[in-house]
């Protein structure tokens, strides 16, 4: 990369830090399966009320009971529906997972030294994914290579920043974190997502893992295949 160092990375989540398929093949599942058994357990709760709220309100139909949002989230499960009370909720169900040692977060063996090497850099290290912040959070504290929460600065979600193919949320992050939008890099999987961020200013790399369906390259974009070379040590 030309020009002078980041001050800030933000990192994309899945298909970038971590493998897809885990989301796809293990943890969307998990939470699909527990949907209902989870609004019956926690009926009443402040949790439960806030789910039932914030989706009765997302789609849009006030009047639906809890066997009707069961429905509806389930539903938006199945056709994997960037819904923010669907990601709250998949987040509190993974907490349960994490907690009890039934799910460790997938984490690439290049983005723990990444994140240690631009730590000692100086340079502020961000997660931004479509995932709640709750999930984020224990994705990274239980990942199958340790507690990595101390190698990170904040996290950012649907709910807190927005979209991610909106310019706009990238511009809130800017504003969060008090660093210069030219001076901010972020990596992600998706072409989408980086033309969003590239409008908003920031710095991006397009990330592909090997094996990945779409090819080795994230079109219209510089593409690295693994962290490794991103901000080496100087």
């Amino acid at each position: 990369m030309s020009g002078p160092a980041p001050r800030a990375v933000v990192c994309d989540i899945e298909g970038t830090t971590g493998s897809a398929d885990h989301v796809r093949d293990v943890l969307f599942p998990y939470a699909r399966e527990r949907l209902a058994h989870w609004l019956a357990t926690h009926r009443g709760q402040p949790a439960w009320e806030r789910v039932l709220h914030a989706t009765r309100t997302h789609a849009g139909a006030p009047d639906l009971d809890e066997r009707g949002v069961a429905a509806t989230l389930a539903a938006w499960s199945d056709a994997d529906v960037k819904a923010p009370p669907l990601k709250d909720v998949q987040g509190l169900i993974w907490a349960d997972g994490y907690a009890s040692g039934e799910l460790a977060g997938h984490v690439y063996d290049d983005v723990p030294p990444a994140l240690a090497r631009w730590q000692r850099a100086g340079i502020a290290r961000y997660v931004y994914s479509s995932g709640s912040v709750a999930a984020q959070r224990d994705w990274f504290a239980h990942s199958d290579h340790g507690d990595l929460s101390p190698l990170l600065c904040g996290h950012f979600d649907l709910a807190n920043a927005g979209a991610k193919r909106d310019p706009a949320s990238y511009l809130a992050i800017t504003a969060r974190i008090g660093v210069p939008a030219g001076a901010t890099l972020f990596l992600s999987d998706v072409r989408e997502e980086l033309d969003a961020a590239l409008q908003a200013g920031w710095r991006v790399i397009g990330v592909r893992r090997a094996g990945d369906p779409r090819g080795d390259r994230v079109p219209g974009h510089a593409t690295v295949p693994d962290l490794h070379g991103v901000l080496p040590d100087p």
